[in-house]
């Protein structure tokens, strides 16, 4: 599940932290499916997912004990910790699917494991960018960089939902996902500040535009989602209520923001692709193109349905089936090198 790149005899050691993506698509267009009542549809994308995150969990698991260095490569390299975030992602999309079932305790033990997991990874990542970064300028930014704010999001989303199973500790969770979300959209005016700088004031080339350029979109669509799990909760602390407006308010701005970078996004995919003839192929990080399309989607009908507005929900059909096929695309790719192999 490496790039093609990769030698067949060291596949472990170069496996790419990012490959958790593929949760995160798989799951997220579950949600949306069920979304559909599409029920069939929704549960073997469930079971892909749950098959898929304890494989790479294993697989992980095991290139931390037989290929040590190469994880401590990955992790102190500024282009590549931040993607061990989609562990984070990964869990929390899973927990929900768990939840959705009725398995509630492993919804819980899905968003502690992401929790301290989040944590780790947070403080490694920004470390590493002060302390260990010699390229001190901003065309080391990339679009992977938000896949921090994807993982701190998925946090809010898994939290409102197992939040009323905690009992007394109901309105700790709920203190915290909105603490949680507001530092999700801080990191993001941070990245994406960085992000339009580089790509819009320096040189681009087609090479620099890749699927990690759509989790700009996703990470601003997980935000509006996240503040649609927020909009239907019932906090029962004031100063919680009182943050409602505030809430409605920055949810539909991101939604639109999100909206507005989806013909940018294909017009990057249309310059590298067709007017510069870059072929497409397979690689770990198409998945992070994939997701952004499936959480558009649900988050577009979660807004529709919190705000009542029918249009949006009509969106969501449409983007759910384009996810969907990107998704099959995404998953024959990944079958294909696999046989090569």
């Amino acid at each position: 599940m490496q790039a093609d790149s990769a030698p067949e005899s060291n596949w472990l050691e170069t496996l790419h932290p990012g490959n958790f993506a593929m949760v995160m698509a798989s799951g997220i267009i579950s949600i949306g499916f069920s979304t559909l009542q599409l029920d069939g549809l929704a549960d073997v994308l469930y079971a892909l997912a749950l098959f898929a995150w304890a494989v790479l969990l294993a697989l992980s698991v095991a290139r931390v004990i037989r290929h040590l260095a190469a994880v401590r490569s990955d992790l102190l390299n500024p282009r590549m910790v931040f993607s061990y975030f989609t562990l984070v992602a990964a869990t929390d999309i899973l927990g929900m699917l768990l939840h959705a079932r009725g398995h509630t305790t492993a919804a819980i033990a899905c968003w502690g494991f992401a929790f301290v997991s989040w944590c780790t990874l947070l403080y490694l990542s920004f470390s590493v960018l002060t302390f260990l970064t010699h390229e001190h300028n901003v065309n080391i930014v990339h679009g992977g960089w938000l896949i921090a704010i994807v993982g701190t999001e998925s946090l809010v989303l898994l939290g409102a939902r197992i939040a009323p199973d905690l009992g007394i500790y109901t309105q700790y969770m709920m203190v915290e996902i909105h603490m949680l979300w507001g530092l999700g959209l801080a990191f993001y005016g941070i990245f994406v500040t960085l992000f339009c700088y580089r790509i819009f004031f320096l040189t681009l080339k087609p090479e620099q535009i890749s699927p990690l350029m759509w989790v700009v979109m996703g990470a601003a669509a997980i935000c509006a989602n996240a503040g649609t799990s927020l909009m239907v909760s019932e906090p029962q602390l004031a100063f919680l209520v009182a943050q409602r407006p505030f809430v409605d308010g920055i949810t539909m701005m991101i939604w639109a923001w999100a909206t507005w970078w989806l013909p940018l996004l294909l017009l990057f995919f249309i310059w590298k692709h067709v007017v510069h003839r870059t072929p497409l192929r397979y690689e770990p990080i198409l998945w992070s193109f994939v997701f952004p399309l499936g959480m558009y989607a649900v988050a577009s009908a979660r807004l529709g349905l919190a705000a009542e507005f029918p249009p949006l929900i009509w969106i969501s059909e449409l983007m759910v089936w384009i996810a969907f096929a990107m998704w099959c695309l995404a998953l024959k790719g990944l079958v294909f090198q696999i046989f090569r192999r």
